[in-house]
């Protein structure tokens, strides 16, 4: 890859010593030059400020010290924004080093465009803004996060791509023209099949840029026209740049997810140019993905990814008129000039005037139009020859005598007959690309020559001119002209060929006179007519013969063939005699060859025993289970006390921390049932006809406590009933909230019915008592409502007790509120009332808008009213017994439920049933993160006990780092950050029924349609087991089912699915923005996020639901829009079928409505209303106002603080940066501090330390006193000591109410947790750094929470939000996954890249307290328009599954089959995760390439010595498969292990097991080098700087480990090319000759053959597994040991790309060659041990870095464990470094986090 390097520099550096223009003064400052970092003093020392952790110490100097970090926060923060950079970077030269080579002597060929005064005042400006431009753009794109640029929902991520990047991306000079669109159509296919939205957009301004690159140019121009012409793309090219009004309008209304640009140009001004481009993207909320380092496999495109953050727009706002005249400056032009040999010139108008003329002579040759090939040669060598013949004439006549003695520094012209011979060559190879197929050409020879000096400016002015004629092409509508062969216009190297073999062979004699073949002759006859014609004055002689001078074109003294003769190995795969490979890979494998046992490859694999007999090592001792290397911390089985201690200490918080999880605290006893336990016994025991004694006597019993328990209830409202009344009619919402908390004490349906009518009663005594004062004024009818809702209550709730004076009463007060219609459907009668006073208290809102724009959430919703004797505490929905019925019969169930529907409960159900059944029986709840874990443990804990025998436990933990109680217990809880393919091998090697949970997959149905198989797929393979068992093996199974009772059950194969669509709370959402000092919040209608093209191409999403209020919106928007609808009347909600006199209208009905709302604007697009619905979505969006960062932070407390007012707390603000998160829970912490000091008395802080003094002083007093000699004391003193301590209690009360928290200037809910269950919390901060500034917020209600805290901390914040304590909590996307921690409201505060469909629906999940909120609230805080409406409308994800592979996996997959106990059972789960992968899963070309991947790992494993030839583990399988997660580097490491480098590197300080600083600290750059890599981008190294603390760039491996770097990949890069040579056949050879994305098809059906051309090819060319399109650039099969090449040559129909290779690159580059250095932070935090260095340095966040650290060091301790077990000598050097750097680097992260 080293020769990658310069790559992109010299495609410029050649085509610049040609062509160089003189307007590249102003260019970028080089590599060499150094910038740097000038620290302020306060930054050096603020470093890690540590909060105190004493007790004793005093709130107001906690609070001082939070209020001055906050202002060095804020310091930093206005250093950070410095948009120019000044106070960060200095640069250390002014020189400038041009981008391009330097301006060559005698250049033949020139564009001139303008020039520069350099030394002018406007331009010596222009050239100090662009110095600032480069350094803005480069710190923004140093920082850029590498993440996956594609999810599982695309459609909501549509996103630009810049064309000129795309261009830039694949230029290079070794590539031949049809070769280019090929790598281009692949990189947009790629994008396409992942389902990728996108468009192109082309700069008119920027195609200056390519002028004096004119064969560049022309492959820009065909490249816009090939993708408007031959593929779906959308092409933009109407915008002028990208600052015209057009693109920021475009961006405004389309707000694309991303912009894919070039940080680097053809030239520097190209550069500068993009460098605008970004610049301007970034300030408009656009973020940018750099064109460069982008990576991509089967499934995901990575990229580097720059967040548009406040910084960005305060950059363009200051320096925008520098802007707008640097851009312009970049393309301003005088006409451009083209000059050919120096002397002949001529201008491009006179060129495109010329082409214009042409054309249309040309339309008349062929009127009925032609192949766009045959048309774009005749133009382009009709005028070219035109053009040239007029310049050579020109110049002939004006220079005479002067020409001939000046030309002598230069290359002769050539004459206009050599001209005509270049053009019949041309004309030629035209022909072959029409008639020869694409097979044939690919065999043509590879030629290395180069064309003289003499014809290369000759090509380049017909490449200009090629340009031009497919501009006015484009602009020729009246012209039939077959477009599709656009990408195929020439081909240089089959030119160069006829070039070579006129000038060389075919003067050499007869036999070397090759014939064309008659087709091939009257083609090209035909084509050289027309030029003859369209040259009109000119005469360039006949078609034949061919070369009519003896002009030589090509260099003479370059080499002319490449030498493709190259030995390959024997192709063939090495054999494996494994029943599992056969089974799984056998149909593939029987079409492919086998190499002989005495093979040069067979004969030399690699054995360890060497180096095992040297050191005393044993590779092949089976490794112990990552499970027994986790730190346990407590045992259950342990005898010793203090740990027994332990285990009691964190049962007892664990049932704690449960207890805030759920209403009821009291714990639920799971008696141990013996018996069978038959789910379905209470359901037989009702079936009984007859009862016996004992159950009608407990009946009656039960009877008898029922009227009990009833009568002392109704004495209990006897005496409320009257208070109660009288609070309602002094306060209608409090009074109502204590009668439904009354009713939720109630058991008695009967007392509840005499509560809800006293309530009625109340209600109406209200609403009547609001009519009479109001009188003729409006009303406000929430009062009314509550009257209604009352009545649904009554009516639906407590049918069967209402009697007819009831149903009386109920029909009056409907009348009363002037809903006649409904009065009547309920009495069944049409009398009138008497009553006068009705009118007075009508609602003039008909009764069905009412209760749709009124009541809204208060409708009820459908709940059934019959009991489930398997739940106590409520009464489950229909889907929820559905998955009861699932657990009772052994089923497995895909739940696809809405968050917080109570989809969790069944897995609680399933532990009961449990833990009932059996003391051995196991049930795994598996996590996706830690958090999650403890939540459910601590549920668990809650809800059950169970007296187990010793060593067993009800429930354990295990994570990657700590473990408790995990062997023998009853539920075991696997958690940790574990990836999506472990959930996937989880899923299909698991043979109990499982129940598989989610909130959030569109396709659940293919979800169980997979496990549906996997599940088919056991039941055969338990079968073919059971039937072909050994003896042994059959006791082994039947001693497991003797043990456990649960495996007796009848088992069952089934996978149900439960779908459940509706959230109990509706959410509505709110846009916010800030105006002035005013907070703007907008009502968000979910159909505001539409627009006409969206309803039309996926229709209205499924999961876009409205609220009753927001379907009446709808409706009258609808009708106020289209005046004549003829279905207004039908769905007016009055007369709505569903609706009409329907008393009790429920959300049921109101679904019904929203869905005929929303077929019928679906329908008005169909009738052709686009319009009509434009207005519409017009209509309902919010009108936000923009405002700036800065400001949006600055008023973020006084947000928080008008959510208050509006009672919309508890509320969750989702931040996603570490930083923003604490330092926007900080300020509003800090905004009440100020509060409170602003409202309290002058005097206070002094009164506040007069008593702190005075109660110290009785301290010390009362200490004097000895309690223990009270007897002695005299009574004198014992009545002084008894006023010391009344006085002590006075002063304490006293101060107590002085530094308590007035109930302003606090958001906690003191009544919320007793001040008992407070303490006990925060007594788990004590011995946390930060714990007491935690505490301290908390008491005012506020909160964070985020992945880099510690868990005591998180756990603190997740209780008291809970129990409703702190009512404000700023997090991250920790809280997002499952974590029960309901509220009100949900905000999300901060746009960024993780802020997509999936996270948008996690999170706003949680808001709706069910039981608690009637509605839920989700606010976006200053979230730029066009993305919130992309959250809400996009589809939820698909599942498409993860590439399940890595050699890893298949070699502990090996390992399972060999080495299991079962041998059928382990090969039965290896072939499970093989062939069930949802990937694969109805896609047999997935499968098909799984397969050979498959075969490449073994064969890899084989050759590397971790296989033998049966498929056994042999050498270091063992150590390698225990660092899995780190291919290929687990690979390396080994190698660097056998080789002896760690023995030889890891040597002690003499005379002790003790290792030298350096020596550790090598041994770090060294895992640095292999493991956590991280990527930063190539332009990060653009300017030097002098970092504060790190290196940033991590330094190259020592030398002798370099050199195994290089030959290990060697071995991986022959292997990969083997194994690609021997599956080549497997490919699809008919897609392989097809362009990927425009299908264009290049297998010619009428190709008769050609001698010439069978001369021209090359039999000895090995191209078996090469694409026909990269052999036209001179690929052959020898390229695919380089690495490098793969991807551009692979056959792409086999799936595979070089990252399935396990090659472990020392440089990576990017596509224009430069190199992407490696983050250094592993190395720089063992150096200084600062996390905040990190940050600031190495440009990571704080959470991301801490992860990455610890990740690391627990790698170093697994790698120390695994030697330890390997090794025999317990001394040996390398065992104890790496024991010793395990411990340091713990050390370091405790300390420095």
């Amino acid at each position: 890859m080293d020769s990658a390097e310069d790559h992109f520099k010299k495609v410029v550096h050649n085509d610049a010593d040609e062509n160089a223009s003189n307007d590249d003064k102003d260019s970028e400052c080089s590599d060499s030059e150094k910038t740097g970092f000038i620290p302020k003093k306060e930054d050096k020392e603020s470093g890690s400020t540590t909060d105190s952790d004493e007790e004793n110490e005093t709130s107001d100097k906690a609070e001082a010290a939070v209020a001055q970090m906050l202002k060095e926060e804020e310091d930093r923060e206005k250093e950070a924004e410095d948009p120019d950079y000044s106070n960060a970077y200095s640069i250390s030269t002014t020189e400038e080093v041009t981008q391009q080579a330097s301006q060559t002597e005698g250049e033949d060929f020139i564009v001139l465009q303008h020039e520069h005064d350099s030394q002018s005042p406007g331009i010596r400006k222009h050239l100090e803004f662009l110095k600032k431009l480069r350094l803005h753009v480069w710190a923004s794109l140093s920082r850029a996060q590498y993440v996956s640029l594609l999810k599982d929902f695309v459609e909501s991520e549509f996103f630009v791509i810049d064309g000129d990047s795309l261009l830039l991306m694949f230029l290079d000079k070794e590539t031949q023209y049809l070769n280019f669109f090929y790598q281009i159509e692949c990189f947009l296919q790629d994008f396409t099949e992942k389902g990728a939205k996108y468009v192109i957009a082309f700069f008119k301004d920027a195609e200056q840029m390519y002028f004096p690159y004119p064969h560049f140019l022309f492959l820009r121009t065909a490249l816009i026209e090939h993708l408007r012409h031959n593929t779906s793309t959308t092409v933009h090219t109407e915008f002028s740049s990208c600052l015209s009004s057009k693109w920021e309008i475009f961006l405004k209304k389309s707000y694309p997810y991303f912009i894919i640009l070039s940080d680097i140009g053809l030239t520097s001004l190209q550069t500068d140019y993009l460098s605008i481009l970004i610049a301007h993207s970034l300030s408009k909320k656009i973020n940018v993905v750099l064109a460069s380092g982008q990576e991509y496999d089967i499934l995901r495109v990575y990229g580097y990814h720059v967040q548009s953050v406040y910084k960005h727009r305060l950059f363009f706002q200051k320096y925008q008129q520098d802007l707008r005249c640097a851009c312009e400056n970049l393309v301003r032009s005088k006409e451009p000039l083209i000059c050919l040999y120096e002397h002949l010139k001529m201008s491009l108008k006179s060129i495109q005037k010329e082409v214009r003329q042409t054309v249309h002579l040309l339309k008349q040759l062929w009127p009925e139009g032609s192949d766009i090939r045959r048309v774009v040669c005749v133009l382009a060598c009709a005028v070219g020859l035109k053009i040239y013949s007029n310049m050579l004439e020109n110049a002939n006549t004006s220079m005479g005598a002067k020409t001939e003695q000046s030309a002598r520094g230069r290359s002769k012209p050539l004459s206009p007959e050599a001209a005509a011979d270049l053009c019949r060559m041309q004309c030629l190879t035209v022909t072959f690309l029409l008639h020869m197929p694409l097979s044939q050409r690919a065999q043509i020879r590879i030629m290395k020559s180069c064309w003289t000096k003499q014809v290369l400016p000759l090509i380049k002015m017909q490449q200009l001119c090629t340009h031009f004629a497919l501009t006015q092409l484009s602009d020729t509508n009246d012209w039939k002209l077959d477009l599709t062969y656009l990408p195929d216009l020439n081909d240089d190297s089959l030119l160069i060929n006829l070039a070579h073999y006129y000038e060389v062979k075919y003067t050499e004699g007869l036999e070397f006179k090759k014939e064309l073949g008659k087709e091939m002759e009257n083609e090209y006859q035909c084509l050289w007519d027309t030029v003859a014609k369209l040259a009109v004055k000119y005469s360039f002689g006949d078609a034949f013969p061919i070369r009519k001078t003896s002009q030589l074109f090509l260099e003479q003294e370059r080499t002319l063939f490449r030498d493709c003769e190259e030995e390959i190995p024997n192709i063939g795969l090495i054999s494996v005699k494994s029943d599992l490979v056969e089974e799984y890979a056998g149909d593939v494998l029987k079409d492919l060859p086998v190499l002989e046992s005495n093979d040069p490859a067979v004969t030399s694999l690699i054995k360890y025993k060497e180096f095992d007999e040297l050191c005393h090592w044993h590779s092949g001792r089976p490794l112990t289970e990552e499970y027994d290397r986790v730190h346990c911390n407590a045992d259950a089985k342990s005898r010793d006390p203090e740990e027994r201690r332990q285990i009691q200490k964190l049962q007892t918080f664990r049932h704690f921390y449960g207890s805030t999880l759920e209403d009821s605290t009291s714990k639920l006893i799971v008696r141990q049932d013996d018996a069978s336990g038959n789910a379905n016994a209470a359901v037989k025991k009702t079936q009984r006809k007859h009862k016996s004694k004992a159950e009608t006597i407990a009946e009656e019993n039960n009877r008898r406590l029922k009227s009990k328990e009833e009568k002392k209830e109704q004495e209990q409202w006897k005496a409320l009933c009257i208070p109660t009344e009288k609070e309602i009619k002094a306060n209608l919402t409090v009074g109502i909230n204590k009668l439904e908390k009354f009713l939720k004490t109630l058991k008695s349906k009967s007392v509840k019915f005499s509560v809800e009518m006293t309530g009625l009663s109340a209600c109406l005594e209200v609403w009547k008592e609001h009519c009479r004062k109001q009188g003729n004024k409006s009303k406000d009818l929430r009062k009314a409502v509550q009257v209604m809702r009352r009545i649904h209550i009554l009516l639906e709730k407590y049918q069967d007790l209402l009697e007819k004076r009831h149903l009386q009463k109920l029909t009056r007060y409907l009348r009363l509120l002037g809903f006649e219609n409904l009065a009547c459907s309920l009495s069944d009668s049409t009398g009138e009332s008497n009553d006068q006073n009705i009118s007075n208290y009508a609602i003039e809102v008909g009764p069905a808008r009412f209760q749709l724009q009124y009541m809204d959430y208060y409708l009820l919703r459908e709940e059934r009213n019959d009991p489930d004797p398997r739940v106590q505490h409520f009464i489950p929905d229909t889907w929820q017994r559905e998955l009861l019925d699932a657990v009772d019969n052994n089923e497995s169930a895909v739940i696809v439920a809405p968050t917080s529907s109570g989809k969790t409960y069944a897995s609680y159900y399933c532990m009961e049933k449990v833990l009932k059944t059996s003391n051995e029986g196991v049930v795994v709840y598996v996590a996706p993160t830690k958090a999650l874990v403890n939540q459910v443990v601590g549920t668990i804990y809650n809800r059950f006990t169970k007296k187990l025998p010793d060593g067993l436990v009800v429930c354990g933990v295990f994570t990657r780092d700590y473990r408790n109680d995990v062997m023998n217990s009853q539920v075991h809880c696997l958690g940790g950050e574990i990836g999506a393919e472990v959930w996937e091998h989880l899923l299909v090697t698991i043979r109990c029924p499982f129940l598989a949970l989610s909130a959030t997959v569109s396709n659940p149905g293919h979800l169980t349609e997979w496990l549906q198989s996997v599940k088919r797929y056991w039941q055969r393979a338990e079968n073919k087991i059971e039937g072909s068992s050994t003896n042994s093996e059959k006791n082994f199974t039947r001693n497991c089912r003797v043990k456990s009772k649960v495996q007796e059950q009848k088992k069952s194969y089934r996978v149900r699915l439960v779908l459940y669509e509706e959230r109990y709370n509706d959410l509505e959402k709110y846009v916010c923005s800030l105006k002035g000092s005013d907070f703007i919040i907008e009502h968000c209608h979910p159909c505001a996020a539409l627009t006409v093209n969206h309803i039309e191409n996926y229709g209205i999403p499924s999961d876009l639901s409205l609220s009753p209020r927001e379907s009446i919106q709808l409706y009258d928007t609808m009708v106020k829009v289209w005046q004549q609808w003829p279905r207004a009347q039908e769905l007016d909600p009055e007369e709505f079928v569903s609706f009409k006199n329907k008393v009790v209208i429920k959300k049921a009905d109101v679904r019904k409505y929203e869905q005929e709302l929303k077929k019928e604007l679906s329908k008005w697009i169909v009738l052709g209303q686009r319009q009509k619905v434009n207005e519409l979505l017009e209509h309902l969006k919010p009108k936000p106002v923009d405002c700036s960062e800065q400001e949006k932070w600055k008023r973020f407390a006084s947000f928080v603080d008008k959510l208050h007012e509006m009672d919309k707390l508890p509320a969750i603000f989702f931040i996603f940066n570490v930083d923003s998160v604490e330092r926007a829970a900080k300020n509003v912490f800090v905004n009440l501090l100020k509060k409170q000091k602003s409202e309290q008395y002058p005097n206070t802080e002094r009164e506040k330390e007069r008593l702190s003094d005075e109660l110290r002083k009785v301290k010390k007093m009362l200490i004097k006193f000895n309690p223990q000699d009270t007897r002695k004391l005299s009574s004198s003193k014992m009545e002084n000591m008894a006023l010391l301590l009344t006085k002590k209690k006075q002063l304490e009360k006293r101060l107590k109410r002085l530094t308590a928290i007035p109930s302003v200037c606090t958001y906690a809910d003191p009544k919320a947790v007793d001040e008992d269950t407070l303490r006990k919390i925060f007594h788990r901060l004590r011995f946390e750094r930060r714990g007491y500034l935690q505490k301290m917020m908390a008491l005012r209600g506020i909160g964070y929470h985020h992945g880099s805290m510690a868990t005591k901390e998180r756990q603190v914040v997740e209780m008291l939000f809970r129990l409703g304590y702190i009512k404000v909590v700023t997090a991250t996307s920790t809280l997002a996954l499952g974590i029960n921690m309901p509220c009100k409201s949900v905000v999300f505060a901060e746009d960024s890249v993780f802020l997509d469909a999936l996270n948008y629906r996690q999170m706003s999940g949680r808001a709706g307290r069910r039981g608690q909120d009637m509605i839920g609230n989700v606010f976006f805080y200053d979230i730029p328009l066009p993305k919130v409406e992309r959250l809400i409308k996009s589809n939820v994800p698909q599942l498409k599954g993860q590439f399940p592979l890595t050699v890893s996996l298949i070699l502990r997959l090996m390992l399972l089959a060999a080495k299991a106990d079962d041998k059928a059972d382990a090969r039965a789960k290896a072939l499970s995760v093989l062939k069930h992968s949802l990937m694969s899963f109805r896609k047999e070309r997935n499968a098909e390439i799984l397969k050979i991947y498959f075969m490449f790992s073994l064969q890899f494993l084989i050759k590397e010595g971790y296989l033998d030839q049966e498929g056994n583990p042999i050498g270091f399988a063992g150590l390698v498969t225990h660092l899995y997660y780190y291919e290929p580097s687990n690979f390396v490491f080994v190698s660097f292990l056998v080789k002896g480098l760690f023995h030889k590197l890891c040597q002690p300080i003499k005379g002790s097991t003790v290792f030298s600083d350096d020596v550790l600290e090598k041994l770090v750059l060294i895992l640095a080098n292999l493991f956590g890599r991280k990527y930063l981008p190539a332009c990060s190294m653009k300017y030097k700087c002098t970092f504060c603390q790190s290196k940033v760039f991590l330094e190259d491996l020592p030398e002798d480990f370099a050199d195994a770097v290089n030959e290990y990949n060697t071995k991986v890069e022959e292997n990969f090319a083997h194994f690609l040579l021997t599956t080549a056949k497997l490919a699809d050879m008919e897609q392989e000759y097809r362009l990927p994305l425009s299908k264009t098809d290049f297998t010619s059906k009428n190709w008769h053959g050609s001698e010439l051309a069978s001369y021209l090819m090359d039999n000895t060319k090995s191209i078996s597994a090469i694409s026909p399109f990269a052999c036209l650039s001179g690929v052959v099969d020898n390229d695919l040991f380089h690495g490098e090449v793969i991807n551009k040559a692979v056959l792409r129909s086999l799936g595979i790309n070089v990252t399935n290779c396990p090659l472990l690159y020392l440089n990576k580059y990017d596509n224009q060659g430069r190199r992407r250095p490696l983050n250094a932070y592993a190395l720089d935090f063992y150096k200084h041990g600062s996390l905040i260095a990190l940050t600031t340095d190495n440009w990571l966040n704080e959470g991301d870095a801490y992860y990455a650290l610890k990740d690391f060091s627990l790698l170093i301790k697994s790698i120390g464990t695994s030697l330890s077990e390997l090794c025999d000598d317990p001394n040996d050097n390398v065992l104890l470094a790496f024991q010793q750097l395990g411990e340091i680097y713990e050390k370091k992260l405790k300390c420095g986090t």
